[in-house]
């Protein structure tokens, strides 16, 4: 009888067991690039069961670019994204678009920069009259240039733009082709880094700094798996707010994840990035003021205003329709506390 009963609970425990791995809701999650140094937040929260504790099964997946995130999360292909909510402004514009949302703010400010050689002696936006400025089309900091252009008085007539494919961007510069580049801050910088130009040799010039005031990427949802799984939303916020503000206290510990997930990166130029992430873009004085993760309205309206400057709106979206800050966890729990070492 005794052995019997052994057996009864085993088994109910068993079934218990399953039933918890049952209730596990599964979350495909895209991100916006290669699984590079930005990307340590998020196995973080995989690998410490942050995800998990909060009753999600997360799949993450690298991505080809912002747009192509929000494009997979607006199909329904996958449920949560890493993209530019500057991209999401214009996909909104348009009213047959899914109405995704960002549900966190990541990059309180984007990386977008112009980055140059320092012999160039370009170091505020109007340097570049007389200059030639390498842009591939499709990038993200570009996109911003008609922005930059009004918020800074640039005369345009004195700017040659030459279209540059993304391999080439930096080789390019490197070689003396062009004498400035747009670009992300941390990834132009360390692919010049990477072939032999020197840290001093380098300017990075981040368009936040000269009149944009435009935020970068944030935790996007797709609108449908939000309405069924308002919990998971609320559970993967607070699992991903969780693990950021662990690992910008470690780093170097957070990136080791990184090159564990992508054998070919290198440790040394991934904790590089990664740093410039937080100190650029993630730890922002608006975020030690008012919380990881979260937006000014009021900023994030003059934000769609400045696109609209590169950007021919139709159906012009509200800051309402962008940001939904109800799954954000209480101010308490987004707060950042810098280590200083």
């Amino acid at each position: 009888m005794f052995t019997r009963s052994l057996r009864a609970g085993a088994l109910a425990f068993a079934l218990i067991g399953a039933g918890f791995a049952a209730a596990q809701t599964p979350v495909k999650f895209t991100l916006d690039w290669r699984f590079e140094g930005p990307a340590a937040p998020y196995l973080w929260a995989l690998e410490k069961g942050y995800y998990k504790a909060e009753g999600l099964d997360v799949t993450l997946d690298n991505g080809a670019n912002s747009t192509e995130a929000i494009n997979r999360v607006a199909s329904g292909t996958y449920d949560i994204g890493f993209g530019d909510i500057n991209s999401l402004v214009r996909f909104r514009d348009k009213k047959e678009n899914a109405p995704v949302k960002a549900v966190l703010m990541i990059y309180n400010t984007p990386p977008f920069a112009i980055v140059s050689l320092a012999k160039s002696n370009i170091k505020k936006p109007r340097d570049l009259e007389g200059k030639t400025l390498g842009a591939p089309a499709a990038d993200g900091a570009f996109a911003q240039w008609r922005g930059l252009v009004a918020a800074n008085k640039i005369d345009t007539s004195k700017v040659k733009i030459e279209n540059v494919g993304f391999p080439v961007r930096e080789p390019m510069l490197a070689e003396g082709k062009v004498d400035a580049i747009t670009g992300f801050s941390f990834s132009s910088y360390i692919n010049l880094r990477s072939r032999g130009v020197p840290q001093e040799g380098v300017n990075v010039m981040l368009l936040s700094n000269h009149g944009l005031e435009l935020y970068g990427n944030a935790i996007i949802v797709n609108p449908n798996f939000a309405a069924k799984n308002p919990k998971a939303v609320q559970g993967f916020v607070r699992a991903t707010t969780r693990a950021w503000i662990e690992v910008i206290n470690k780093q170097r510990e957070a990136v080791k994840l990184v090159v564990k997930k992508n054998p070919i990166a290198d440790e040394q130029w991934e904790a590089v990035r990664f740093a410039m992430a937080i100190d650029q873009n993630v730890v922002t004085k608006e975020v030690l003021a008012n919380g990881f993760g979260d937006v000014d309205m009021k900023r994030l309206t003059k934000s769609i205003d400045q696109i609209g400057e590169s950007f021919q709106f139709t159906n012009k979206p509200r800051a309402e329709d962008i940001f939904d800050r109800s799954f954000l966890p209480p101010r308490a729990e987004r707060a950042v506390v810098v280590n200083v070492k």
